[in-house]
């Protein structure tokens, strides 16, 4: 079971001066999730190296037993310090794929057309493809194999406009993931705000928010289980 996780190289905030970047509880819940399942995990980002950690989720309220965990374990501080280029990465090498949220997807994984490949090669094999908080973004312009985008006519979640009002950034993000999500086509629904919310349509599944990190990984463990071979 070869799971490749995708986080962010993005770290400038729009034009706030604040940094950005991934949400640590949305990769580390994820991370030990599927390695305590028994997963081979591989890390990729765009530029290669240290992804860009949002210093608000190394906040201590943002801390979790995962968090925790993480901090306390040099292995997966190494791997992370070392993620792949994601230009490097092959889909057929795994069996399915992760993206943790933060805001930093928004900027770059959205637009990239190594993930939005990745993504469409992993679709079109019958692999599961997760994501989680902001990093639905990341299925902006991904399209099926049937030409539609990707999430036209699915169930999705992902951080909802309520949400990303509640943390005064409506007006700084690229687009807004719920926005996006339902202008593509998708059949958006969520949660109570900041509560765990996981909505699994076919392979494809997404989180609505930090909280949903575990349960999105679990559901991506249920979607593999599924899955000839």
């Amino acid at each position: 079971m070869n799971i490749l996780m995708v986080l962010t190289s993005h770290d400038r905030l729009g034009e706030t001066g604040e940094k950005t970047g991934f949400w640590l509880e949305e990769f580390a819940a994820p991370y030990y999730a599927l390695k305590d399942a028994g997963a081979t995990l591989v890390l990729a980002s765009p530029a290669g190296g240290q992804p860009p950690l949002d210093p608000k989720s190394d906040a201590p309220d943002a801390q979790s037993e995962d968090t925790v965990r993480f901090k306390a374990d040099p292995e997966a501080q190494k791997a992370l310090a070392a993620t792949l280029k994601l230009s490097e990465i092959q889909a057929a090498d795994f069996d399915a794929v992760f993206y943790p949220g933060g805001h930093g997807p928004l900027w770059d994984l959205a637009e990239d057309a190594h993930s939005i490949r990745l993504i469409e090669a992993l679709a079109a094999a019958g692999k599961p493809v997760a994501a989680v908080c902001h990093a639905p973004g990341v299925l902006r312009h991904v399209k099926g194999p049937n030409g539609d985008l990707l999430v036209k006519g699915k169930a999705v979640t992902g951080f909802a406009d309520t949400e990303e009002a509640a943390v005064g950034l409506t007006d700084v993000v690229p687009f807004l993931v719920e926005a996006m999500l339902k202008t593509a086509g998708g059949v958006y629904s969520k949660g109570a705000d900041w509560a765990p919310y996981v909505q699994t349509d076919g392979l494809l599944i997404t989180g609505q928010n930090p909280a949903s990190s575990r349960p999105a990984a679990e559901a991506l463990l249920a979607a593999l289980a599924k899955t000839p071979g």
